[in-house]
């Protein structure tokens, strides 16, 4: 069967990093219409999952939207608040965000915490 094309092709396993269904504030998309002409002017956070013998482990990182370089990261083997913490502060020690500065998320529970609410509006974020 392989040999005329009529094998089965395996099914590609997602991992599900994104959870908008909370009842945390949802607020207002800031980034929809801007163009960042400069570095600093908007940051922009995510995770990704890095296949590894025992499961997953988690990247958080922080990319700056004008040079799309990576500002902050935090690595983990669970997908939680700390872990996008840690990924700010390392953000916000590495570079010192300016007034005005805009933090961009996919609204994901980890987001949108109370925690790490704080967390930027401690920063000015």
């Amino acid at each position: 069967m392989r040999a005329n094309g009529l094998g089965i092709k395996p099914r590609k396993r997602y991992v599900r990093t994104t959870d908008s269904n909370h009842n945390s504030p949802i607020y207002p998309n800031l980034y929809r219409n801007v163009i960042p002409a400069r570095p600093d002017m908007v940051w922009v956070a995510d995770f990704t999952y890095i296949r590894i013998t025992t499961g997953f482990c988690y990247l958080a990182v922080m990319l700056d939207a004008c040079s799309r370089k990576v500002v902050g990261y935090g690595l983990s083997k669970r997908l939680d608040t700390p872990l996008a913490l840690a990924a700010l502060h390392s953000a916000i020690e590495n570079r010192k965000p300016p007034p005005g500065c805009i933090h961009h998320t996919d609204r994901g529970c980890q987001y949108a915490s109370e925690t790490y609410r704080r967390a930027l509006d401690a920063a000015g974020l």
